[in-house]
């Protein structure tokens, strides 16, 4: 077997197995991919030098935050080029003219207001600090990508988790994302539960070396980081 990240463009090959632990399975899952699942590789191109979820505004609707994984798969047109959302820069506006992964992700996506069509204006990366925050009596630790999928209300206002400040408490509005992203989630409680975020810890930068992968799954662009890339025996 060999590394996701040694094959070749143009190349088709079958997941054998996947090393790391439960966050590596997890996140390959959101990506389509587990044991037995075919991936054509597209191209191999150097690692964006910008880590992190990234923080955007919608034309008429404001600044959000989106986790990384699912910027992946928006493609956004600015002066004529189709332009993945995760290649922008600071200060870079487009339309976005194309959503990959289906229906149901489209729909998330609208949550958001984020639509084939909608201008939106590249902000910059959010630090992808750890979360800590207090809810039902237990302490749930996550991203900031993670916490970006919780709508919380805050002063009669809908937000989402990452912009409450440190000791701030307020109540649960939803979660957006299928069951998996939900199942993560379990210990916060229903619709109006009480979420107090407690504070924020420094994750050390982990920069990307070498190479990721660009690759279709199931008809479905995706893009999978070195790192992840050499978890992923074929």
């Amino acid at each position: 077997m060999k590394s996701l990240k040694d094959m070749e463009p143009e190349t088709t090959v079958v997941v054998k197995e996947i090393t790391g632990g439960m966050d590596v399975i997890e996140h390959l899952e959101e990506l389509g991919i587990t044991e037995g699942t075919v991936i054509e590789v597209l191209a191999t191109e150097p690692a964006h030098p910008h880590r992190g979820p990234i923080a955007l505004t919608i034309k008429d609707r404001g600044e959000l935050i989106i986790a990384r994984g699912w910027a992946d798969k928006i493609y956004v047109e600015m002066e004529g080029e189709l332009t993945p959302l995760l290649e922008l820069e600071e200060g870079d506006k487009g339309n976005v003219r194309s959503v990959e992964g289906g229906k149901d992700f489209e729909g998330f996506l609208s949550e958001y207001g984020i639509e084939e069509g909608c201008e939106l204006t590249f902000l910059h990366h959010v630090p992808d600090c750890t979360m800590v925050v207090s809810s039902g009596g237990a302490e749930i630790r996550m991203g900031e990508g993670q916490a970006s999928k919780i709508f919380v209300v805050r002063d009669g206002e809908s937000i989402q988790l990452n912009y409450l400040q440190e000791d701030e408490s307020s109540t649960v509005e939803k979660i957006v994302g299928g069951t998996h992203v939900k199942g993560k989630f379990e210990q916060i409680g229903p619709k109006g539960s009480e979420i107090t975020l407690l504070r924020r810890e420094i994750v050390a930068p982990v920069s990307d070396k070498g190479t990721y992968v660009r690759a279709n799954v199931g008809g479905q662009h995706i893009t999978i980081g070195h790192g992840m890339a050499e978890k992923v025996l074929v």
